[in-house]
């Protein structure tokens, strides 16, 4: 399916009644963040109540304690983050419970996390939760997926996806070389793991390249058929 019909399903989740959580996971660089952008602008554009977007990446730990812990130079794996943080972000959530539920989000510039910087109100039909980490089976990652109605997998050629990496991590202030270093080592370890956890999604969204990308073509291998065309658990 296209973007198009990616973004159908998503204005059928916002349609139903009370809120649906979908996760849109996938590797680093795979394109998780743009794909979720895309969808809720869409959806927003069309809805009188909109989508809200959560990045996994606000339960980073900072900056501080990753030198504490001497994890800094493997940041963005997976015991960088704060997973018992995020499943009870998810619990506040799936209950709708307060008036407006904050959320953290990573701001690239200072390199940390920033509190409180994503509002999600209460009437809030759709939260696309995107992250590496929403299918992983290790605790406390493992209790995500009853979380989520529905998690998409977002896939890339290896390739392309570390290409765009090595790019991100230059525009951020690493040298060439070290960014390079970085992509084929830290990340590919997390992407490896990643990988592992493809299956799990009722659907898969595979980016063929870069040049489909910029038109914003998606093709999605539908997963979990009996569970419908939405992919809902």
């Amino acid at each position: 399916m296209d973007v198009e019909e990616c973004v159908a399903v998503a204005v059928r989740m916002a349609d139903a009644p009370g809120r649906t959580i979908l996760g849109v996971t996938g590797a680093p660089g795979a394109g998780k963040s743009t794909l979720a952008a895309r969808v809720a602008a869409a959806v927003n554009a069309g809805q009188r109540r909109g989508a809200v977007v959560v990045p996994m990446d606000g339960f980073h730990l900072a900056q501080a304690e990753l030198d504490r812990l001497g994890r800094a130079q493997r940041k963005g794996a997976i015991d960088t983050f704060d997973g018992f943080g995020f499943v009870a972000l998810l619990r506040r959530l799936r209950a709708a419970e307060e008036p407006v539920t904050y959320a953290p989000k990573f701001d690239r510039t200072l390199e940390e996390p920033v509190a409180g910087a994503i509002a999600v109100p209460r009437d809030a039909p759709l939260v696309i939760v995107e992250g590496n980490y929403l299918l992983m089976d290790a605790r406390p990652w493992d209790q995500v997926g009853a979380l989520l109605d529905a998690a998409w997998y977002v896939d890339l050629p290896d390739s392309v996806r570390r290409d765009r990496l090595i790019a991100r991590h230059v525009a951020h202030g690493r040298s060439p070389e070290s960014a390079r270093a970085f992509a084929l080592g830290s990340d590919q370890a997390n992407a490896d793991l990643i990988a592992a956890t493809r299956e799990r999604a009722e659907a898969v969204v595979a980016l063929a390249d870069t040049a489909r990308e910029a038109a914003g073509s998606w093709e999605t291998e539908g997963r979990a058929a009996a569970r419908g065309p939405e992919g809902a658990r």
